[in-house]
């Protein structure tokens, strides 16, 4: 065996079971498709968590902010690096798992395919800590590929002085309206039903996008769906042609749950839920075991997330380490995730 336990996917959960199986003296490899922390390197830029702090740190590593206020995509990325840094992990970036096969009795060969030619490793146990926002959901509409039509986005400036749509009802969709709308474009915002929907809205933006809309210094189109993107117009379920030199889907995301699939996890729904133990994280397959929103699959309303994560992390570690006692979940009175 290369390894006790192979990690897939180095996610602020996936680090943190690396470090909680280093304290434990168990041997793993660790891999991840792209960089660490990935997912989050999609965000643009100086997007706060809506979570505190404390509740996204990882490893028992304080993460501390110069203002003391939310950490930023910057700060959290910078805080993973560190982490990585400080325990000395070694993570096997840009190296992606392309197969995964049962080894008799004894475990399992994992293929990688880095740069160049692919590898395998054999592996006791496997731990898919693979996310939950694998791509942007799709719109499923005709002109949606089209190249102004932008389910990433990097910067505000780029979008100073033109006519932008933003498609969606829910936290990203808002913020990414007000951003632009502060940087100067002038923005429109369709979303499927009668109102905004508070709760799943960082409580100091709702107030200002509320504002702004009612002012119509951003034009809302509630009750919309669209049907249609061209050129220069998106056509809406209500009849109505919205000029836009840009269209932002902010409709949320679709995990990739091709690994599970590999691994033989029983996969139910349209979700594509894995069957696991949510006493011990372990699947349908001995020796598979899931961290973090991979368990949730494609989350319609986001349940599972960092701050409520941690605990698959002890969850492992004491099956694993033969540990009978069951781990608790964390209950927030006010989840903020």
């Amino acid at each position: 065996m290369d390894a006790e336990v192979a990690i897939v996917g180095a996610g602020p959960l996936g680090i943190e079971l690396a470090v909680a199986l280093q304290r434990a003296g168990i041997s793993f490899v660790q891999f991840d498709a792209c960089q660490i922390g990935y997912t989050i390197s999609w965000f643009p830029p100086q997007t706060r968590f809506f979570s505190s702090n404390d509740r996204i740190a990882v490893a028992g590593v304080p993460l501390q902010t110069p203002d003391q206020g939310k950490a930023t995509r910057e700060q959290y990325l910078t805080y993973l690096r560190t982490v990585v840094q400080q325990f000395g992990l070694t993570i096997n970036t840009y190296e992606p798992v392309v197969a995964i096969e049962r080894d008799g009795s004894e475990g399992f060969t994992l293929t990688t395919r880095p740069a160049g030619a692919e590898r395998d490793h054999r592996m006791k146990r496997i731990v898919l800590a693979t996310g939950g926002t694998a791509r942007p959901r799709t719109l499923g509409v005709p002109g949606e590929n089209l190249p102004h039509v932008h389910p990433h986005w990097r910067d505000p400036h780029d979008y100073f002085g033109t006519r932008v749509l933003v498609v969606g009802g829910k936290n990203s969709a808002v913020e990414t309206a007000l951003r632009f709308h502060q940087a100067g474009a002038r923005v429109s915002l369709s979303y499927r039903s009668a109102e905004l929907p508070g709760k799943s809205i960082k409580y100091w933006l709702l107030p200002e996008i509320t504002g702004l809309m009612k002012s119509g210094a951003i034009k809302a189109y509630a009750n919309t769906c669209v049907t249609a993107i061209t050129p220069t117009h998106v056509r809406l379920s209500s009849g109505e042609n919205v000029e836009a030199d840009f269209v932002v889907p902010q409709i949320g995301y679709v995990a990739d749950m091709s690994l599970c699939r590999m691994a033989g996890v029983d996969l139910q729904g349209a979700r594509e839920t894995p069957a696991y133990d949510a006493r011990t994280m372990e699947t349908n397959v001995p020796g598979v075991y899931l961290c973090g929103t991979v368990v949730g699959g494609t989350q319609d309303k986001y349940e599972t997330f960092i701050e409520n994560g941690h605990v698959h992390v002890e969850r492992i570690v004491a099956h694993l380490t033969g540990r009978r006692e069951t781990v608790a979940d964390v209950v927030y009175a006010n989840p903020e995730s």
